[in-house]
């Protein structure tokens, strides 16, 4: 059971990604759902952030790179 709560969004997470703005970088500013996915993509290749900022930049990569931005668009209203 516990494995199966790993596999649901966490909403709080998703709301994070489309209220939070990029707090440094090429990006600053830029509402973190809105950084395109070959930004994300440099991160992955050097290492996200280890604090939350890291965890939703690489929730972000997953949700990109897997078509599931349609998760995103409820949230942005």
């Amino acid at each position: 059971m516990e494995d199966n709560m790993h596999n649901q969004p966490n909403a709080a997470l998703l709301i994070e990604l489309v209220k939070m703005k990029m707090p440094f970088g090429k990006y600053k500013g830029t509402v973190l759902s809105n950084i395109p996915v070959t930004y994300l993509e440099w991160f992955k290749n050097k290492g996200f952030p280890k604090s939350k900022l890291g965890v939703l930049l690489e929730t972000l990569y997953e949700i990109k790179i897997n078509g599931l931005e349609g998760l995103l668009e409820p949230l942005k209203k």
